[in-house]
């Protein structure tokens, strides 16, 4: 049986991270050239950062964290925008 308290914390603390995460990954987008189909993986990547970096902040285990932030990663860079549409080019204009 799944233990639904446990996911709830999960994406409470998602929620939490994605404000931080598309911050980093808007300033990342602004400042460095590069292709716009490489955007999602600079988030999960910022995001897996940021969750495993959050010990401080939460009782959750590092497996939980890294859950937590790489759920905040792909939201922040609109993970359905990138399956459904081309984005052909750069950031960087």
């Amino acid at each position: 049986m799944i233990n639904t308290g446990i996911l709830d914390n999960v994406l409470a603390f998602a929620s939490v991270l994605a404000v931080f995460t598309l911050a980093l990954v808007q300033l990342v987008k602004n400042n460095i050239n590069l292709p716009r189909n490489a955007v999602p993986f600079i988030g999960l990547g910022i995001g897996l950062l940021i969750g495993a970096a959050a010990y401080p902040f939460t009782d959750l285990g590092l497996t939980l964290r890294l859950w937590s932030g790489g759920l905040a990663g792909l939201s922040a860079t609109g993970l359905f925008e990138l399956a459904f549409n081309d984005h052909p080019g750069t950031t960087k204009k």
